[in-house]
């Protein structure tokens, strides 16, 4: 298994809650993938987890809409309800400590997917580094049962995969910040696509383990540092 450090959690702040709302924004407007008051977002807080309100249109929200959660489920900061799949975003995040946020989406493809209870191997590279693994598909869970939702998806997730499928609902992808979640359900979604696609060429082949972990490793703990290019680029002298 690839050890992913524990979050930092943050300080619960107003640009934080503006980068939340700019990030539901880009969610329903610009990918579609939120819709109505469907889908939520949250990031782990020094308090909590800072949480999207409950029934609030996206465009309505202000900073002090959102909700700052306990470990304990107790609303510690705010006067909104919180999202009515709060302990769906606990239970993960109890789960998964390397997660700083999370994003519950209904992405159109990663639904199909979710509801054909498939789940996706790692097909593309992209999948590998960011989401490092196959995401499972969990069983279907009727939306008002927020425990037994919660607990089938914290079942189903496993070590590894930073993103899990809702059996005939949607996907959660998370990241060590928001930005990462947020390019996590893009390349859930992609590989969705490729997966679905892929069918009327015969099927799409799984990218092997031992090449996949490879490649999520070297996203975790290379990617973008000098030692990612030794061999690649020289020091001057032509000796690399």
């Amino acid at each position: 298994m690839i050890e992913v450090k524990p979050a930092t959690p943050l300080q619960d702040t107003v640009e934080l809650r503006r980068q939340i709302i700019s990030t539901c924004l880009f969610l329903r407007d610009r990918l579609g993938y939120f819709i109505g008051t469907w889908g939520n977002i949250s990031v782990r807080v020094e308090d909590g987890l800072l949480l999207t309100p409950s029934r609030m249109a996206y465009h309505e929200l202000r900073p002090e809409d959102l909700v700052v959660v306990s470990w304990g489920s107790a609303v510690v900061k705010g006067h909104r309800l919180p999202t009515s799949e709060m302990a769906l975003h606990h239970a993960l995040m109890l789960e998964r400590p390397g997660f700083g946020a999370l994003i519950h989406a209904h992405s159109p493809y990663a639904s199909v997917v979710a509801s054909a209870h498939r789940s996706i191997p790692v097909i593309v590279d992209d999948m590998a580094e960011v989401i490092g693994g196959e995401v499972r598909c969990s069983r279907y869970v009727s939306a008002g049962r927020h425990k037994e939702m919660a607990q089938a998806a914290r079942e189903t997730i496993g070590k590894e995969a930073c993103a899990v499928l809702l059996g005939n609902h949607g996907v959660v992808a998370g990241g060590r910040n928001l930005e990462e979640a947020l390019v996590a359900v893009q390349f859930v979604e992609k590989a969705a696509v490729i997966l679905i696609q892929a069918e009327s060429l015969g099927g799409a082949v799984p990218i092997p383990e031992p090449l996949w972990r490879e490649e999520r490793h070297r996203y975790l703990y290379k990617y973008g540092r000098p030692e990612d290019m030794r061999g690649v680029i020289t020091d001057g002298t032509g000796t690399g």
